[in-house]
């Protein structure tokens, strides 16, 4: 019988106010556009399983954000116990991509003594027309981050489940390496869930074998 996933993943997304960050989750989550979305009071939190390869299942609990001023020191909390984060502009707003530097340098001050692996992401590429950061120079902050650059459009569905898919199999691959471990006292990674029978030593692998007990 196949373990119903194999780890959990806290995922927090972060970024200006009006960038999309919640229409981005809701689409990844439920499928679905909401032409007008109420900002995010404080933190509101979303789960999906996603298999990364076959067989392969990581449950995602996602942390959606909130951009305003007033709430920072409410979603600042939530940044300790978070693997891996979707660090959100939107491409048609520039000041966003500019306010890039200061939400990552919030994030690595506050998740202390732990590390988040992020993906910056330049949303609402489906506005071509009105873009004012171009793509050359969103993967060269990106770059110099040491961070992927991934465009998506939550309206039209663009590229919605390749960031948060790359994401995870990132950290997945940091958690198989060993690079990083579950922690007694961190809600970042977690072991999986799996049933108490597992057919054969050929379905599990060696990387595997340490979150089946």
């Amino acid at each position: 019988m196949e373990a119903i996933w194999l780890y959990q993943f806290r995922l927090i997304v972060i970024g200006d106010s009006t960038v999309g960050k919640s229409c981005l989750i809701r689409r990844f989550t439920e499928g679905r556009f909401a032409q007008v979305s109420d900002p995010t009071v404080g933190v509101d939190f979303f789960s999906r399983l996603v298999e990364i390869e076959p067989g392969k299942r990581i449950k995602l609990q996602i942390w959606d954000t909130a951009g305003q001023e007033r709430f920072r020191s409410i979603t600042r909390a939530y940044y300790r116990n978070s693997v891996g984060g979707l660090l959100l502009f939107d491409i048609t707003n520039r000041r966003s991509f500019q306010n890039v530097h200061d939400w990552l340098e919030e994030a690595r001050s506050h998740v202390q003594p732990h590390s988040i692996v992020f993906l910056l992401v330049g949303h609402k590429c489906d506005l071509e027309a009105q873009r004012q950061v171009t793509r050359q120079e969103a993967e060269k902050l990106a770059g110099a981050y040491g961070m992927r650059y991934v465009e998506t459009s939550a309206r039209d569905a663009i590229n919605v489940e390749h960031a948060f898919t790359e994401l995870t199999r990132d950290i997945f691959a940091l958690v198989r390496s060993g690079d990083i471990t579950i922690q007694e006292g961190w809600e970042g990674v977690k072991s999986g869930f799996v049933p108490n029978v597992v057919h054969s030593s050929e379905e599990v692998t060696k990387s595997d074998r340490r979150c089946l007990c």
